[in-house]
């Protein structure tokens, strides 16, 4: 209909005219009001908001030299990190000369996403950045760490002709 009919019906029934697809032809409008549809709006915003899940980016550092107990403790609060859903940067700190070997703290990253393999994935592989050495770990979702779970859970029986 024309856009002085559209309007006349708006006043008549005491709504808004909102355009909805400008890019349309002829374009597209809505009869509503307005007030109520920003409303809806912004209250579906507020529950889409709550409904997620903000993902941070912690960190767990360690030095080559730590002892296998710290090294364990470590490894338990990055679990517990990685299974609240946060991504996890594993650090070490290179001290004076121990920078000079790299190796030492790429073989413990390595360890340490061993360890936590089940629960977590790769993002990032090991690098240097300073003084530094780091990777960063993402959290594997939960439908697929749980259905590890039932795989490892599960015992395989082989096949033979006789069954």
């Amino acid at each position: 209909m024309p856009l002085a009919q559209a309007r006349e019906l708006a006043r008549k029934s005491n709504l808004d005219l909102l355009e909805v697809a400008p890019t349309a032809v002829p374009p597209v409008c809505r009869l509503l009001d307005y007030g109520k549809y920003k409303y809806e709006q912004a209250k579906r915003e507020r529950g889409d908001r709550r409904s997620q899940k903000i993902s941070l980016l912690r960190e767990v550092r360690l030095r080559p030299k730590i002892g296998d107990h710290d090294f364990n403790s470590k490894a338990r609060t990055a679990r517990k990190l990685l299974t609240g859903g946060d991504k996890l940067k594993v650090t070490i700190l290179f001290r004076g000369r121990e920078v000079t070997h790299p190796e030492l703290g790429w073989k413990l990253l390595q360890r340490m996403a061993n360890e936590l393999e089940d629960i977590s994935s790769l993002e990032r592989q090991p690098a240097m950045e300073g003084r530094r050495m780091n990777i960063i770990l993402s959290p594997v979702s939960a439908q697929k760490g749980k259905a590890k779970e039932q795989q490892a859970k599960e015992p395989q029986y082989a096949k033979t002709e006789d069954s």
